[in-house]
């Protein structure tokens, strides 16, 4: 694909930090190539790019955490070094990475007052005063978190507030959001995008990336687009379109994102699922006597707001949970509290919704976090890996899952969010399994990555598995699958079939048993 001409498109004057010229240079690698990018007060710039096209690395260099290779750093004018991350905590630059970077065995309140505590005289900790500042901040954010809560004990939507709660803790010039809605409802977007117009009210520039294109137009006021580690194009947003962003960042409309499915032909059942009810004595939603049945060769949806029990679903499914009432049927076989391992050896595997701490483990390599959760169908009598066929497996998911890396022994952590989501997936496929389950599979990757796990979904459910997807995207829900089950507030409130899944019948049916039926 060309650059586009407008690259040097001017925008308004007012440029309160700029990167001109940036390069920066790994072993075996080139990250960025000569990139301009300018950050205007009281706006939000939106930046752009496929996994991999440098975005991350870019707000590194800008945030202190990365030094650039070439290229220079401005502030108001004047030229900026940065040699550490305090440098720029100084000049009031801040970043919500898109990682969650947060201690579980901490509190709420302390991870959000994390290097900054609020001291006693006699320098002891004032936990009380942290805790209501933190409840302050979290009644800022419409949440209802209790701040003495361990982190640990939050779901993955929750803990990125807090993330963001940390963010705004204090008076700031630049704020950095790298997938900062990834994880987030609807409506708990609808609080941040308020949250970031106040602060652009304050004169606050906000740095917005995000692969959920559509909040992009929503929020953005200018947008710079990178791929391969060039910048490709400036503009005003007021003069983009959803098509042209999934153009300039991945060459395809995006219509293409999505295969062209065919209704499933098998009415063969896989999985059951009879009133499967559950308790918990946190603040995760009671499931309650929820019913369903998943075809052969089917995919079936489950949408829901945040908290509404879907990821829940699955955990008692995979036997990450067996504290449940109900009957749980594989194949027309009661699975009678399993554990996770003999679950997966049923059948039954898991692409969990945070790959990062739930799905890999970052120091292996690729290879070795592929075979992991299949590893006894390599191991002999004797307690021997038989490498042959671990050789041969890995290889064959490389090719299939089209991942793209230097090889196999490469950890996993090196490469792009895309493929790691990839390397879950294939993980998971060489377990066999006769049901895949999908917690928020493109959470955080690029419309192209996205595209490729929608074909893979489409591939799996061709070959007769049966396909149980969770996704907050209704774009997702509507493109992919072939029945949709609706929950709220744990309970099952609607079953949609392709052809009449439409965004107000989701919409209504995910808010039934809130206080409001609108959304947003």
């Amino acid at each position: 694909m060309q650059r586009d001409t407008a690259v040097h498109q001017p925008l308004p004057e007012g440029v309160l930090y700029r990167a001109e010229g940036i390069t920066k240079r790994y072993p075996g690698t080139v990250a960025l190539k000569g990139v301009d990018f300018k950050i205007y007060p009281g706006k939000v710039n939106v930046l752009v790019g496929e996994n991999g096209a440098g975005k991350s690395t870019l707000m590194k260099i800008m945030a202190g955490i990365e030094f650039l290779s070439e290229g220079t750093l401005f502030w108001k004018g004047k030229e900026l070094k940065l040699e550490t991350t305090e440098d720029a905590e100084k000049l009031g630059i801040r970043i919500i990475h898109q990682e969650l970077n947060l201690c579980p065995n901490l509190t709420v309140a302390d991870n959000i007052f994390l290097n900054c505590e609020i001291m006693k005289s006699g320098g002891v900790i004032d936990v009380k005063q942290q805790e209501l500042e933190a409840a302050k901040l979290l009644s800022r954010l419409e949440q209802d978190i209790n701040p003495s809560e361990l982190v640990s004990n939050l779901k993955v939507g929750q803990q990125q507030i807090i993330e963001i709660a940390k963010s705004i803790r204090n008076e700031m010039s630049v704020l950095i959001m790298d997938e900062p809605t990834s994880a987030l409802s609807t409506a708990e977007v609808a609080v941040l995008f308020r949250i970031i117009n106040d602060l652009k009210s304050q004169g606050v520039a906000v740095i917005y990336i995000s692969h959920k294109l559509e909040e992009l137009i929503e929020i953005g006021d200018n947008i710079t687009v990178l791929r391969d580690g060039e910048l490709v194009t400036i503009k005003e947003m007021e003069e983009v379109t959803l098509q042209w962003i999934v153009r300039s960042m991945a060459g395809k409309n995006w219509g293409d994102v999505f295969p062209q499915r065919d209704a499933p032909e098998s009415e063969e059942v896989v999985l059951s699922v009879r009133n499967l009810s559950c308790r918990f004595s946190n603040e995760r939603e009671d499931l309650k006597d929820i019913s369903f049945d998943l075809k052969k060769g089917e995919i079936l949806g489950l949408y829901g707001l945040l908290g509404a029990g879907r990821s829940e679903v699955l955990e008692a499914i995979m036997g990450v949970n067996t504290d449940y009432e109900g009957e749980i049927k594989l194949n027309g076989k009661m699975l009678l509290k399993e554990d996770i391992e003999e679950r997966i050896k049923a059948g039954v595997v898991l692409v969990p919704e945070d790959r990062q701490r739930e799905g890999l483990i970052p120091i292996l390599s690729v290879g070795h976090n592929m075979t992991l959760a299949g590893l006894w169908r390599l191991v002999t009598s004797k307690f021997h890996i038989m490498k042959s066929i671990e050789k041969t497996s890995i290889k064959k998911m490389f090719d299939k899952m089209s991942i793209k890396a230097p090889s196999a022994s490469v950890p996993v952590s090196s490469l792009s969010g895309g493929n790691q989501q990839k390397v879950v997936i294939g993980k998971c496929l060489l377990t066999e399994p006769k049901v895949l389950l999908m917690d928020e599979p493109t959470r955080g990757i690029d419309v192209g990555a996205k595209g490729e796990v929608f074909r893979l979904m489409d591939e799996f459910a061709k070959e007769g598995l049966g396909v149980l997807f969770v996704s907050s995207e209704i774009k997702e829900i509507q493109g992919v699958c072939d029945r949709v089950i609706v929950l709220s507030k744990g309970r099952k409130t609607k079953e949609l079939t392709r052809g009449n899944i439409t965004e107000e019948k989701l919409i209504d049916a995910s808010a039934i048993g809130h206080r409001t039926t609108k959304v947003g």
